[in-house]
């Protein structure tokens, strides 16, 4: 049972040959919170990792059921990408984002890890044109993102995005970008894991510096609609990005959490024109092919994979054809995590939790896929420590790249009633064992468990 002791954790750590839990990845985590649950003979309570904690879309599946039996697994699909999702990939930005993205820079990944890792090769080879050498992250962010460029032997820089929002964002921005070298500004919105929302204020700043200064923008829009304060499939609702104050845009469009799709591993780069046709000298003499966009498709993408699966693309045109023709309402579908937000939320907070990024602007954060919490007196290290030792299974914020104390929470895994209880459970006697928070525990279940 729960919690275990030192000794028992320390000996599951050993095992693994994890050097520092605070800077284990993801999967390391969850192999180390399988250990624990052996240890314990129950189970944990995963907060660790995002798998989609509901059913793929089924338009998604009868779509590539339906491809595969019309013979299209023993041909090799297209690069570039069948055309049904080129088009259904151009209506999709348009309606949802009032952008127009020609059909030919939209370009199928295998998921948007594939997408991010293949885009930062050719980001870094503005080097030799433009002496652009290094990656821009605004933290927190998605590990591995960073991890790509420390693979790839990038340079890259990174800032914790807590006390720079709003206008404070543009005085602290410019001070990377205007060094000269910064080739691409990468983050995610909503942001995984601190789940905000960059306002149309930060999003202006940051259109118009990557302009300024020549840095292409990627926006990874993996959850994008799950800002569940703003319903984007409302009849003339639109959502944010940074698309509409700048030109030198790439948007990374996955069907991972969006249509709960993420084992086919299908994704979409979505290139502007202005991007597609920028022209260097290196990649005319490298790869022969002098376009930005035709160099990525044809000269990186190609050696990386040789095509996203034939049928999952045939999937992703349907699901987002379906989404645009109001045939299926993913938002609708994914505010299920909002829900399950709200309740561990409210558990955390009985239990003597705080939010760490909790604003956007002047309101509180969204309830949805993911939220940060910190407990008071304990770095983000001990607090995962403990709480893993007390059955919550959970990443620290510092291996997200934040500068804050505490660690994410991702709601997807606590499905049933069950969970709830699990979790209000662990959570009491954690915060039982730490006693100063001990006159906010609940002495009933909540409510809502």
């Amino acid at each position: 049972m729960f919690p275990i002791s030192d000794q028992q954790f320390q000996e599951a750590v050993d095992r693994l040959s994890i050097l520092d839990v605070a800077d284990a990845t993801i999967r390391q985590i969850c192999a180390l919170a399988a250990e624990l649950e052996s240890i314990s003979g129950e189970p944990m309570v995963h907060l660790e990792i995002g798998n989609p904690g509901l059913a793929a879309e089924h338009i998604g599946v009868e779509a590539e059921i339906k491809a595969l039996r019309n013979g299209i697994a023993n041909q090799y699909p297209p690069i570039q990408g069948i055309p049904p999702l080129k088009k259904a990939g151009h209506d999709f930005l348009k309606r949802f984002l009032d952008i127009d993205v020609p059909e030919y820079g939209i370009v199928p990944t295998v998921g948007s890890m594939q997408g991010s890792l293949t885009l930062q090769i050719i980001m870094g080879q503005r080097l030799k044109d433009q002496g652009k050498d290094a990656m821009l992250f605004l933290m927190p962010g998605f590990a591995p993102n960073r991890q790509q460029s420390k693979v790839l032997g990038l340079k890259h820089e990174k800032f914790d995005i807590y006390k720079y929002r709003g206008k404070a964002l543009e005085a602290k921005l410019e001070s990377y970008l205007a060094k000269g070298n910064i080739s691409a500004i990468m983050y995610s919105n909503p942001n995984n894991p601190a789940w905000t929302n960059l306002t149309e204020e930060e999003l202006e700043i940051i259109g118009r510096l990557a302009t300024k200064y020549d840095a292409i923008v990627m926006e990874d829009i993996a959850y994008f609609g799950m800002d569940f304060r703003e319903n984007v499939q409302a009849p003339g609702a639109i959502g944010h990005t940074v698309a509409r104050y700048t030109d030198n845009y790439v948007l990374l469009l996955s069907g991972s959490k969006i249509f709960s799709y993420a084992g086919q591993r299908i994704a979409l780069v979505c290139m502007s024109e202005a991007v597609y046709q920028r022209r260097y000298r290196y990649l005319e003499e490298f790869y022969e092919m002098p376009r930005f966009g035709d160099a990525y498709i044809y000269g990186i993408l190609y050696v990386a994979s040789s095509g996203t699966a034939h049928s999952a693309q045939h999937a992703m045109a349907d699901m987002l054809e379906a989404a645009v023709n109001g045939k299926l309402p993913f938002v609708e579908n994914c505010s299920e995590y909002g829900r399950r937000a709200g309740i561990v939320k409210q558990l955390f907070a009985d239990n003597g939790f705080h939010i760490v990024y909790d604003m956007d602007g002047d309101q509180p954060i969204a309830d949805g896929f993911f939220f940060t919490i910190g407990y008071d007196g304990m770095t983000g290290a001990e607090l995962q420590r403990e709480l893993l030792k007390h059955g919550v299974s959970a990443i620290t914020l510092a291996s997200t790249g934040s500068d804050q104390q505490g660690v994410r929470v991702t709601v997807s895994m606590v499905k049933s009633d069950e969970d709830f209880k699990r979790l209000e459970r662990f959570l009491r006697q954690f915060n039982n064992t730490h006693g100063k928070h001990s006159k906010t525990v609940r002495n009933e279940p909540c409510e809502v468990c």
